[in-house]
């Protein structure tokens, strides 16, 4: 099945835009306890005016000409059908170099220490998009690639100052909106009562 592969992170950010529904298994190195298990993300495309990216921005004296526009990302339990907790939610911003397809992201908050982070990305010509952040302690890569328009996999790794601690694997499938069943739906009963008219005729 093909696939359009985003090679600019805004191009990324609008293909992922919606709910995910994620299966992760997380390994870790020095302690045994499982952080597996499922979640929905769900990811919002904001526009560079947008308020949110305003306050990121002045966190960091960052100059508003420099965005190209971001997204917000929230996690809850899977079958949490609650509003996504403000906490376990994050802005990521696009500052691109020329030509877009490496730049920087800076991040309200991150994933692995929880303070304002910037990180470095780029696209390989496969479309895989490996983003490196630096913490104060620790380093994070993460890596990203569409396998079908609906199918992602997220592969993660974080160092420590004494080696790789924990590295985690994800692979998200879209949850359709119940406007896009309803066309399936329909697409559907369209096509069946098609065949009936061909079988009668």
């Amino acid at each position: 099945m093909s696939t359009s592969i985003p090679t600019t992170m805004m191009d990324f950010f609008r293909k992922s835009e919606g709910m995910w529904m994620t299966q992760r298994s997380v390994h870790h190195f020095d302690i045994t306890q499982d952080e597996s298990g499922e979640s929905n993300l769900t990811v919002q495309v904001i526009e560079p005016d947008d308020e949110k990216i305003a306050s990121v921005l002045a966190l960091r004296d960052l100059e508003a000409a420099q965005v190209a526009g971001g997204a917000r990302f929230m996690w809850q339990p899977n079958l949490d059908l609650t509003e996504p907790n403000p906490d376990y939610a994050a802005v990521l911003i696009d500052l691109p170099d020329e030509g877009g397809r490496s730049g920087r992201l800076l991040r309200d908050r991150g994933y692995v220490e929880k303070i304002p982070v910037i990180s470095h990305y780029w696209f390989a010509n496969d479309g895989v998009l490996t983003i490196n952040t630096d913490y104060d302690n620790n380093q994070g890569q993460e890596r990203c690639w569409f396998i079908t328009d609906d199918f992602r996999v997220r592969v993660s790794t974080v160092r420590m100052m004494n080696g790789v601690n924990l590295m985690t694997y994800c692979s998200e499938r879209r949850c359709l909106s119940h406007a896009r069943l309803e066309r399936m739906a329909a697409a559907h009963a369209s096509r069946t009562e098609d065949g009936l008219l061909a079988a009668g005729a």
